[in-house]
């Protein structure tokens, strides 16, 4: 009888028979069915979390002039929005990062000029599309909405986050793309997964011993092209390019195994590899080097001309175009600007610390700091305007119990979820200690935030409990998320002053320093 059934009609009779065990561990829990509920939570949280950002934008800045870092990264966006994408200012020298995050400040001051809300606009819709995200990557790693609704309001009220939103600088658009990165990667992890639970069902996934192609996938190829612009904000994103990478190529070794190919990881060198370095490696670099489409373009960027200027022979790479020859030497040159960076001995920059302190959050940065009778507003007659970057303590001194527990549960119950986590949160930690010499500073782990903010959102997802474990556990943990949420949501209101350079008097200047590291 099987035998005069049509192939079409075969297909149906599987579709209709429950899945197999090896098809419902590949598959994993599905995605909640509140899609609507979910989009309303992510735009509500997108908008409380934007609205936020922006307040005040203006403030603070030194006399209506950038502060901090600012007067770097400022003026050198206001240069590319002068000359259509390039910097050229010789004179400063400081042109030691690539161009993508400056392009995208010079879109803040096309729109509303060289002003605080000019050079701050962009970095705050980044911190808005941060929130969203982290809402996003949550829901699909814990399948819950809630506790997706709960990652948003604790990144939305994370000090890093917060004010490195509100400053025209760098890193908030390295861990904008770095968390889009990661969320790409998941969604390639389901769909590999889907595909594979197809071979499963129809019968011919473990045909090869290496188990079949895949297929084009085209959320990896977007992995490579958030890396690579990742890597245009900053070169540390290379970082998260080798982690993002080997990442995906244990979920793929993972899944294979678990369809029941006989030979998974030489199955994932066989068939996987290549495609990887391809679609995550090359696609970045590629997307990288796009990024300097005005620099190529120009006559009269820095070091634009360097072969040339400096008479550098052809060498063995004389068929390398000078243009491109040159944008070599002058990435090996800012390199060499970059790791020579180092502590001048017994003249430490005050505010400096080391990769240590970042989990805990312990050696924050003061960005700008003005006192005494010419500072109004806090009802006394001398005041204090100060803007500190600063984690929120209720978020950032959990990171160690949330590392330890995240490694327990990678190694010990082989929870993929956490191991990511662990993944991007050790991308943006780990490579600084190579060069502990180096000048380093708080902001370094922005791109971390969203990451701590994630595990932590899986922890609260254990605490929660799930429905089968009985109501009076659930309502118990309930009840323990709801008070931790809110203590991050008070510890955030409490720190708002110092976030955002809101006139307080001294004696609660004194209160908002917690630590004497704080000083």
């Amino acid at each position: 009888m099987t035998a005069l059934l049509s192939r079409s009609e075969r297909e149906a009779g599987r579709a209709r028979q429950p899945p197999t065990d090896r098809e419902a561990a590949l598959l994993g829990t599905p995605m909640p069915g509140d899609r609507l509920r979910a989009l309303l939570v992510t735009v509500v949280l997108g908008v409380i979390g934007a609205a936020v950002r922006l307040q005040n934008l203006g403030t603070p800045t030194d006399k209506g002039t950038p502060v901090f870092d600012e007067k770097h990264y400022v003026p050198q966006a206001w240069q590319m929005l002068r000359n259509g994408g390039y910097e050229d200012n010789y004179g400063y020298e400081l042109v030691v990062h690539p161009p993508l995050a400056k392009q995208l400040i010079a879109v803040g001051e096309w729109l509303f000029g060289y002003n605080a809300w000019g050079w701050r606009f962009s970095a705050a819709v980044a911190g808005a599309l941060i929130i969203v995200l982290t809402i996003r990557i949550a829901r699909r790693l814990t399948r819950s909405t809630l506790l997706g609704a709960i990652a948003g309001i604790l990144v939305i009220c994370d000090g890093v986050l917060h004010l490195q939103s509100r400053m025209g600088m760098l890193d908030i658009f390295l861990a904008l793309f770095v968390l889009a990165a990661f969320a790409t990667l998941l969604r390639d992890r389901d769909q590999v997964r889907e595909r594979l639970a197809v071979a499963v069902r129809q019968g011919w996934a473990d045909e090869s011993p290496f188990g079949p192609r895949l297929g084009f996938r085209w959320w990896r190829f977007g992995t490579g092209v958030l890396l690579g612009l990742a890597t245009a904000v900053k070169w540390s994103g290379m970082y998260w390019v080798l982690a993002f990478g080997l990442l995906c190529l244990v979920f793929d070794a993972m899944a294979r195994r678990t369809a029941g190919v006989p030979r998974p990881w030489a199955g994932m060198l066989r068939r996987d590899l290549a495609p990887a370095l391809w679609g995550v490696g090359v696609i970045a670099v590629l997307v990288y080097l796009s990024s300097w489409w005005a620099w190529f373009a120009s006559e009269t960027a820095t070091d634009r001309h360097y072969v040339e200027l400096q008479q550098v022979g052809d060498g063995p790479f004389g068929f390398v175009p000078a243009a491109l020859r040159s944008l070599v030497l002058y990435t090996l040159n800012v390199l060499e600007f970059h790791e020579s960076l180092s502590t001048p001995s017994g003249d430490p920059h005050p505010w400096e610390s080391k990769p240590w302190t970042w989990p805990m959050g312990l050696r924050p940065m003061l960005y700008a700091y003005e006192s005494g009778p010419e500072v109004s507003g806090c009802g006394e007659p001398e005041c204090v305007q100060a803007t500190m970057l600063v984690g929120t303590p209720a978020l950032w001194w959990l990171a160690l119990p949330m590392l330890a527990w995240a490694l327990w549960r990678s190694i010990f119950r082989a929870d993929w979820r956490y191991a990511a986590v662990l993944v991007g949160y050790g991308a943006g930690l780990l490579p600084w200690f190579v060069n502990l010499d180096r000048q380093m500073y708080f902001f370094y782990a922005t791109p971390m935030a969203p990451f701590l903010v994630l595990g932590l959102t899986l922890a609260l997802g254990q605490l929660l409990g799930a429905a089968r474990r009985g109501l009076e556990r659930r309502g118990t943990g309930l009840l323990v998320v709801a008070l931790y949420t809110g203590l991050v949501v008070a510890n955030f209101v409490w720190l708002w002053p110092i976030l955002n350079g809101d006139p307080i008097t001294n004696q609660h200047w004194q209160a908002e320093l917690w630590l004497p590291s704080w000083r």
